[in-house]
């Protein structure tokens, strides 16, 4: 009867080590093809564009900032007294 009991043992532990590895398996390739879903693929695109938004932004600023440095140096070089 103990021996019964161990046969079920091992084999149970055998199956669900299998079980664990195909599912792994399985989560591996469905994250390497794009992700669990269609909220996280929306999630991903919308935070691509934020990312486009700002560095258009910081673009823009960063043109601004050259402007008022060139104001600045043309100022500086029309008053002596600075």
């Amino acid at each position: 009867m103990e021996g019964a009991i161990i046969v079920g043992i091992v084999f149970g532990g055998i199956v669900l080590c299998l079980a664990i590895i195909g599912v792994t398996i399985l989560m591996g390739i469905k994250i390497a093809k794009g992700g669990f879903s269609r909220k996280s693929r929306q999630s991903h695109t919308e935070d691509a564009k934020m990312i486009q938004e700002m560095y258009q932004g910081l673009t823009r600023m960063e043109e601004r900032v050259e402007a008022l440095e060139t104001i600045l140096m043309e100022k500086t070089r029309k008053d002596p007294r600075s």
